[in-house]
C-alpha cells in the first residue's frame, strides 16, 4: 500500500515528531538543545513558521508551529536538520543522521485541542530548559522566540493570570486516554480535532485524516425476499 502524502496546511497549527535513529539520544546536555535552537531560531525565521512550543527529550524532538506556507515544516525541519546534525558530529564525532527516518506531522485544529497539545508538550520534558513550559509559565528564558497562538491570550486578562492558568493546566495533565491517543494520532501522521473537523479537511484533500478501522468492511446486510 502506498504511503500517504504528509498532511500539511498553510495557516494551521501543526504537531511535529522527529525520533532519533534507533532511539539514539540525539541531545546528550543544554549545549547540544542550545545548538538545536538556535538552529531553529534561524529556520523558523527564513522560512515564515510561528513556533508556539517545543519539547527536546534527550531521544526526540517535539514542536507545535504554524507555517505560512503548506511546504513550511518540510523546509525548516530540513534546514534545522542540515545545520544540527553537522554541529553535533564536530562535537560528539560520528557521521550519518541522527534521525529515524521522516518526521511525523499532525494537523491540529485551533481551539482546545490546540491547548491540550500545547499542554502536553509542554509536559513532555520536565527538565528546566528542555521544554517551552518554563516560558509559558514566566520562569526560564530562552533565545528561541515562542509565539503565543490566540488561544492562550484567553487564559487571563494578564501575563501573571496567564502564567498561574498554564502552571494549573501542566499541574493537572492530561487524563492517559487523551494524551496517548493524541500521541498517537502525531506518530501516525493524522489529524487532530473535532469530527467536523476531520471531515472538512478529509474532503478538502482527498485522503483519509484518521486511520481507517481494522479489519475488512461489514458486509451488507442481504436483501429481503420481495
Amino acid at each position: 500500500m502506498a504511503r500517504l502524502p504528509r498532511l500539511a496546511i498553510a495557516g494551521q497549527p501543526h504537531w511535529l515528531i522527529q525520533r532519533g535513529l534507533a532511539d539514539r539520544p540525539v541531545f546528550a546536555d543544554d549545549i547540544d538543545r542550545d545548538s538545536y535552537l538556535d538552529a531553529l531560531r534561524e529556520a523558523a525565521a527564513s522560512q515564515g513558521v510561528r513556533v508556539y512550543a517545543f519539547a527536546l527529550p534527550a531521544d526526540e524532538v517535539h514542536l507545535v508551529l504554524t507555517p505560512a506556507e503548506a511546504t513550511g515544516p518540510s523546509r525548516l525541519m530540513q534546514a534545522v536538520g542540515r545545520r544540527y546534525v553537522s554541529a553535533h558530529h564536530r562535537r560528539h564525532g560520528g557521521r550519518g543522521t541522527l534521525w529515524d527516518g521522516r518526521f511525523r506531522c499532525a494537523v491540529v485544529e485551533p481551539g482546545p485541542t490546540l491547548l491540550a497539545v500545547l499542554a502536553l508538550v509542554d509536559g513532555l520534558a520536565p527538565e528546566p530548559g528542555h521544554s517551552s513550559a518554563g516560558l509559558r509559565c514566566g520562569q526560564a528564558e530562552r533565545r528561541l522566540p515562542l509565539s503565543n497562538p490566540p488561544e492562550v491570550w484567553t487564559l487571563g486578562n494578564t501575563p501573571f493570570e496567564r502564567e498561574r492558568a498554564w502552571r494549573q493546566r501542566l499541574d493537572e495533565g492530561l487524563p492517559a486516554a487523551q494524551r496517548q491517543h493524541m500521541l498517537d494520532a502525531a506518530r501516525g501522521g493524522w489529524a487532530l480535532g473535532s469530527p467536523a473537523f476531520l471531515q472538512t479537511l478529509a474532503e478538502a484533500l482527498a485522503r483519509p485524516t484518521v486511520p481507517r478501522p481494522r479489519g475488512r468492511p461489514p458486509r451488507p446486510a442481504p436483501r429481503a425476499p420481495g
